[in-house]
């Protein structure tokens, strides 16, 4: 595959999008939809992670060939064309995810074919978005392990252990988009349990995190519920008030869409290789075991419970805490010395309700503070999140948005 194709748009591509009459919305939309489709399909959030990376890869793949292919002399690219292989190239992908939501996304991409006159622009919009997907699927043939559920339960022979498996496991073995590998940002080990860090993170979530907590605020809890749903959607609603600024192309918001999906999918690959690596306890188990830590400060409380339930892998570090400063940071990224806007989100967790933020970290902050809260993450590990989402948004941000807008 040739090196552009998966990774930026030159700036004379950028040029000609400027130009063009494609409307930057068409790809805000299908994003919207893909999340949609995702969702119905009840994926679990790294595997709808990792098609979102594929699907707005394979977009931008497809603008770039597009941009490649106008003839000599030609100043924009058909916006019929482009239009066209947006729809094309996120009906190819998910078609191929999650092919039981064929009717769904069928009717979606019919609906933005009718819109479109017919002709060599459309079909050639489609048949570039169907070979840039193609392109793509190949590059990642190998992205899954073979055997992605091989995790082994840790007991003694004879004795029961709860017998859900946890989630991701194979993701740690998986082929990363922008790392050089899932362990190029493993973080240093959690708090050791004699340390004053440790009492810290203990009491801190025993007091805000628990089901029952006086701690915490009623605004708190609406926060910690707010984030309780960890699907793209809510992710990509964030990155859709930057791309719905006024002024922007197609072209700037395919860089970005597809920047913020790959920083996500290796951060997903990132943070469960450490957390499964680190395997830390979480607060629940922690603190029902209180007195086995070897501290007379951290009390044991028989019957804790969170907030939320908690996921089904290890604590450390904060998946949330990650997916949302890899955002960030190439959002920061895109936006450079520019104004940002009022950045906003909704979430099905919190009845549909949208949350609003002035900065891109109060948006972070919010993110990570909100598993403290729900009691599912110690301080350390979304701290810890933090700092990795950062690192990983940052080769995301150089990697596709080097290029001058």
């Amino acid at each position: 595959m040739q090196r552009l194709s998966l990774l930026r748009i030159t700036a004379v591509a950028l040029v000609a999008f400027a130009m063009s009459a494609a409307r930057a919305d068409a790809l805000v939309d299908w994003n919207v939809r893909a999340g949609q489709i995702l969702s119905d399909a009840r994926v679990g959030t790294p595997v709808a992670v990792r098609t979102m990376a594929l699907v707005q890869t394979a977009t931008l793949a497809a603008i770039e060939a597009l941009d490649r292919q106008r003839p000599h002399g030609a100043r924009t690219v058909s916006s019929v064309a482009v239009e066209a292989a947006i729809a094309a190239a996120h009906r190819t992908v998910l078609l191929k995810q999650v092919p039981a939501q064929k009717a769904a996304i069928d009717a979606a991409y019919e609906a933005a074919l009718a819109a479109l006159p017919d002709g060599a622009h459309r079909r050639g919009g489609i048949a570039a978005a169907e070979r840039a997907a193609a392109m793509v699927f190949s590059a990642r043939a190998n992205d899954l392990p073979g055997a992605v559920d091989n995790y082994r339960p840790h007991t003694t022979a004879g004795a029961y252990v709860p017998t859900v498996t946890p989630a991701a496991y194979g993701w740690t073995q998986r082929k990363p988009w922008l790392m050089a590998r899932a362990d190029q940002f493993r973080p240093a080990p959690p708090p050791s349990l004699d340390s004053k860090a440790w009492e810290r993170d203990y009491n801190e979530v025993k007091s805000l995190g628990a089901k029952a907590s006086t701690a915490r605020s009623a605004e708190q809890t609406e926060i910690a519920r707010f984030w309780e749903y960890s699907l793209p959607p809510i992710y990509f609603g964030v990155v859709r008030s930057v791309a719905q600024m006024p002024g922007r192309d197609v072209g700037r918001n395919a860089r970005l869409y597809a920047a913020a999906a790959q920083a996500m999918d290796d951060a997903m690959v990132a943070v469960f290789d450490a957390k499964y690596h680190h395997a830390f306890w979480r607060p629940v188990t922690a603190i029902r075991n209180g007195d086995t830590d070897g501290r007379d400060d951290t009390m044991r409380d028989a019957t804790w419970a969170p907030l939320i339930e908690a996921p089904m892998h290890p604590e450390y570090p904060s998946g949330h805490a990650i997916l949302a400063a890899a955002v960030g940071t190439v959002i920061k990224a895109d936006l450079g010395s520019s104004p940002g806007p009022e950045l906003s989100t909704s979430s099905p967790t919190a009845g549909g309700a949208t949350r609003r933020w002035q900065s891109i970290d109060q948006f972070v902050r919010e993110v990570a503070e909100s598993r403290v809260l729900a009691g599912i993450h110690f301080r350390t590990a979304v701290e810890v999140g933090m700092a990795m989402g950062e690192q990983i948004g940052a080769l995301a941000a150089q990697r596709l948005l080097s290029e001058p807008h």
